[in-house]
């Protein structure tokens, strides 16, 4: 009818409920900053890059290809190399050159190409649940701990619905949206209370993609804190409480979602050689 939604329209033709709830939006003032980014600087790519993550929220960040997104969450990661800049886990300054570091600071990195770098297509699904956090299943000789390995991924695989004919099937068998929930494991189990989901949605299916709105929210819900870089406008306005907008390598804006719509994100995104980079962009409301 006229009056169904396009998340009704798609439901219909998935056969499935697409997510529509909004986030919850967290008390800022209540939240601590558990990852704060302060002037990061890499060559004309990352221009001094400054942002604030709360527990339980979720940052989207928004921006044209080529803005710089990406890079400088592989930057914080300790994927690539900084010039210059300061990166702060709960208060404290933390150097973190490589992705080993980042990893012991409680971050983990949800990359953009899964298949490349989220996941070893040729293993099993129990194998790439546990490949973060392999130390926490050796024993005192060094031997792997099989059944404690092989309990904790069959549990994450029942939390996270990942639809599967079992723990020894090869993760490149499964679809877009499931291998994207293994990913999503493979950091919860090593423990991870920061995660940067790059393009989380790209290449699964519209019925996927409610599925993953779902675990994300729920992830902010029990305190996780998210940044979330989506090229897809509305993917940022439905899930972000916050939104940190970049154009040619600077953070150029800065929205509540309250006051966040597409002309926005988009004014900002087209923002050449101006707008808001100083070290308050980003940062949420005291």
């Amino acid at each position: 009818t006229a009056e169904a939604s396009i998340d009704q329209v798609i439901g219909m033709m998935v056969g499935r409920t697409i997510y529509q709830t909004s986030p919850e939006i967290p008390d800022q003032a209540s939240r601590e900053v558990v990852l704060e980014v302060r002037n990061l600087r890499r060559g004309s790519v990352i221009r001094d890059v400054s942002f604030q993550l709360r527990r339980g929220e979720i940052l989207g960040f928004a921006g044209l290809l080529g803005a710089g997104r990406t890079e400088v969450m592989r930057a914080v990661f300790g994927a690539d190399p900084i010039d210059s800049g300061e990166i702060y886990v709960r208060g404290k300054r933390v150097h973190v050159k490589n992705p080993k570091d980042a990893v012991s600071h409680g971050i983990g990195y949800l990359s953009e190409d899964r298949k490349r770098y989220g996941l070893t297509l040729g293993m099993d699904v129990e194998s790439n649940l546990v490949l973060a956090a392999l130390t926490k299943f050796l024993g005192l000789l060094g031997w792997m701990k099989r059944a404690a390995a092989r309990d904790t991924a069959a549990r994450l695989v029942d939390t996270l619905a990942i639809k599967t004919i079992g723990l020894p099937q090869k993760v490149k068998n499964l679809s877009g949206g499931n291998q994207q929930k293994v990913v999503v494991g493979k950091w919860l189990i090593a423990d991870t209370e920061i995660l940067i989901f790059d393009e989380p949605t790209r290449g699964i299916d519209v019925g996927a993609k409610s599925e993953i709105y779902r675990l994300l929210n729920e992830l902010a819900r029990q305190g996780k804190s998210i940044i979330m870089i989506s090229s897809e406008l509305a993917e940022i306005l439905r899930l972000s409480h916050r939104i940190v907008v970049m154009c040619e390598g600077r953070v150029t804006g800065a929205l509540d979602r309250a006051e966040a719509t597409q002309e926005k994100i988009m004014r900002y995104a087209t923002m050449r050689n101006g707008g808001s980079h100083s070290p308050h962009a980003g940062r949420a409301a005291p």
